[in-house]
């Protein structure tokens, strides 16, 4: 009986140990993001424009250090065009932010959340995830750099698939060089 007891107490001891060192090797770092960046570029037939919109929050999962998570929420209201200046930046950020676009007043925010993340090299890893723009959630796939406390990824998003319509050719005919094209890149540079 009391080696029963012993031994339940031992394998109690030693089971909360290994759960707690299981704990210890998974760890959230949380993403400064006034030190963080989020920079779009998107392409019209006649050229192209560039802006940066803030991130709000961040945190990746690593185990072992290891990537294996991440989450992120982006502050639509502060999209900003970086290619013009004067009445035509504020025409274009206005525009932007309109319901032809983003309605951000009805859509402040978007999200990423990684569903699955794989190595794909010594700093590497493919990421797929779900974005959510304008309430629509929708699957990408993309891959990240991680290089001590920065992490770094290039997304090609297709605005089509979030009811992003104004001058896309996906929707409207015979645009001609008033087409603005589906898909527009976002590099992300963060600091954790």
């Amino acid at each position: 009986m009391k080696k029963n007891v012993l031994s339940l107490a031992l394998a109690i001891v030693f089971g909360a140990t290994a759960v707690a060192n299981t704990s210890i090797d998974k760890e959230k770092k949380e993403v400064k993001a006034n030190e963080s960046k989020v920079t779009w570029k998107a392409y019209k037939v006649t050229g192209s424009h560039t802006g940066t919109v803030n991130l709000k929050s961040g945190a990746l999962m690593f185990d072992e250090g290891k990537l294996t998570g991440g989450e992120f929420e982006v502050d639509m209201t502060s999209l900003i065009s970086t290619d013009l200046e004067g009445e035509y930046k504020g025409k274009l950020e206005g525009h932007l932010k309109s319901d032809d676009f983003f309605g951000v007043e009805n859509h402040p925010n978007s999200t990423l959340v990684f569903t699955n993340v794989e190595a794909s090299g010594k700093n590497s890893y493919e990421v797929k995830g779900d974005l959510t723009i304008k309430g629509i959630t929708k699957p990408v796939t993309f891959d990240v750099s991680i290089y001590g406390s920065k992490a770094t990824a290039t997304l090609k998003v297709d605005r089509a698939q979030y009811d992003v319509k104004y001058g896309s050719g996906s929707f409207f005919d015979d645009l001609g060089d008033k087409t603005i094209y589906d898909e527009f890149d976002l590099v992300v540079d963060l600091e954790f």
